[in-house]
Formats: C-alpha cells, structure tokens, sequence
C-alpha cells in the first residue's frame, strides 16, 4: 500500500489567487505599497515639463522646484535672486545655489546686456529642453542640434558657440552708371518722363523696368525733353535699334544711351529770352545783408555806393 502508483493522473489543484493570476502577483511583488496616479486632463492654464527636469539625477530638488516655477512664468516676468527669495522660504543663498545649478545644466542662460542708455542689464532666458533649441536666440549664436536622448543622459551647459560655416551674403547689385539732369526740373516734366520709360516694354518686352529703375532714369529723360523733343521722339530714340542678344540690365543699357545719344540744347531764337541766371545765397561784406547778385563780395545796393558818381559833361 505504502508503493505510489506512477501511472494515475495527478489530481487537480485547488485555486490559488497568486498561481492562477502570476501577473497581479508578480505587479504586488515588484511595487508592493508604489505611488498611483489619479490624473485630470489640463485644460487651462498649465505648463508641460519635461521628464529629463523632473527626473534629473543631478539636480538638487530645490533645482528641479525652482525650474519649473519658471518655466511656468509669463515672459518678461522678474527672476532675480531677490524676487525668488521673496516669494519662497529659501533664503538668497540657497536660492543662487539652485540658480548656478540650472545654468550649469542648460535650464538657464543669464546674458549681459547694454541698453541704449549704456546701463548693464541680465537678460534670463529658461530652456525647457537644453540642447535641442531649433534656433539662435542670441544674435551670433547657431542653433543647436537636437538631443538624442535628453531623458536618459544629463544635459550638458549650454556655451556661446559661433556658426560653423559663414553663411554667404548674396552678392551685391551694381550701381546704375549716371544719368544727364535736366537744368530745371518740374513735377510735371518728371511724370512725362516717367511715362516714356514705362511706354518701353510695347516697343520691346526686354524694356521692362522696374520703379526702382524707372526713379533712376526718370531725370535722364527729362534731360531730353526739355531739348524740344517729343516723347515718341525720345521713345523712339531708346527703343530702336537694338541689339539681337538678351539685355542681361536693361537700365545700364538705357543710362549709357541717354548720356551717349543726349541731343544738344537747342539755340535761342531772337525773340526768346534766356532763362534767368539764379545767384547763390551770400552775406555783403559791407552790410553782412544777404543778397543775391553777381558781385561775390557786395550787394547790389554796397555797390552801387562803392562806385564813383558819373562825371556830368558840358555842352
């Protein structure tokens, strides 16, 4: 009787909560009295704090505190030593302690400024994910490549660090060559002016010009209008006879011809008048009046007392 039968089946276990669920069992051995959440969407006036500050294996706690407090200030609001000292139990020292943490890390940058004034002012600026800011924010500063994984390996200091490769500037347009002036100018003859260099491009749609260009040629042509030609005349004379090969400045082209091609002034007919010749602004050195006139030294009036009285003739 005392010899066990090898061939019989075993018998059924009895249910064992442990056995029968391994996976409550094994979660009850693991965290045995762990922290549970009871979590409530935000959705108003929170801010989003990432796991690499809040789990940081290097920050001090008072650190880590102070970090999120000003992540989760509004721009422009005051973080000084001073201020921070007043609002928590910490005292100044402890609080510049946690302060010179932060910047060590990269949570901080404390940037010396000059105001226009020439006072010295600190600029704070607090990075919520040191080492992957997508751009500069200090002027002469590149924008630093993203963390592989910040969560897992502390963040380094953040250092002021100039562009790796000079950025190429675009090159420079050259100056349009000079253009003839007109001995008067007017509204009126400018508008004319202007109205010929945009009839251009009906002539040839190489001619198109922009304002820019139009500005910079507009007395040019009022140079020729004002030498009694026409402006189909003076259209004519900048649009015709052009060369076959694409015109790579259309404005240069148009500068040389008005300077090279620019008519003479027409001459004075008996009946006409000269225009009047218009002195410069100068001060007597008599009276020290200002006066216009041909005389450098003396106004017409100073002059006129300068010279002797006519000699009266007899007879």
């Amino acid at each position: 009787m005392d010899t066990q039968n090898t061939s019989v089946r075993p018998h059924a276990q009895s249910r064992n909560g442990g056995k029968n669920h391994p996976s409550r069992s094994a979660r009850t051995k693991r965290h045995p009295g762990g922290v549970t959440h009871d979590n409530t969407r935000h959705t108003a006036r929170f801010t989003v704090i990432g796991n690499h500050l809040a789990q940081h294996p290097d920050l001090s706690l008072l650190a880590i505190g102070l970090a999120c407090h000003i992540q989760s200030l509004p721009t422009g609001a005051p973080v000084g030593i001073k201020t921070l000292a007043a609002r928590f139990p910490e005292g100044p020292t402890r609080i510049a302690a946690a302060l010179r943490e932060l910047e060590t890390h990269g949570y901080l940058r404390r940037i010396r400024e000059r105001t226009p004034t020439g006072r010295l002012v600190t600029r704070t600026v607090s990075c919520n994910q040191p080492g992957r800011r997508d751009t500069a924010s200090e002027p002469g500063e590149a924008p630093s490549p993203p963390a592989r994984s910040p969560a897992r390996s502390p963040a380094r200091p953040l250092t002021r660090r100039a562009a790796t490769a000079p950025q190429q500037e675009p090159p420079r347009r050259r100056a349009l060559p000079a253009v003839p002036k007109p001995a008067y100018t007017s509204p009126d003859l400018l508008r004319a002016a202007t109205d010929v260099l945009a009839g251009l491009r009906r002539e040839d749609p190489r001619l198109l010009l922009s304002a820019t260009d139009a500005e910079h040629l507009a007395p040019g042509v009022a140079a020729w209008l004002e030498r009694d030609l026409t402006p189909t005349a003076v259209r004519e004379a900048l649009a015709g006879d052009l060369p076959l090969e694409p015109l790579i400045r259309p404005a240069a082209f148009l500068a040389h011809r008005l300077t090279a091609k620019l008519p003479p002034l027409p001459p004075f007919h008996a009946s006409e008048q000269p225009p009047p010749v218009r002195h410069p602004l100068r001060n007597c050195d008599t009276c020290d009046h200002a006066h216009r006139g041909p005389d450098p030294h003396h106004c017409p009036g100073c002059l006129a007392l300068r010279q002797p009285p006519p000699t009266p003739t007899t007879a």
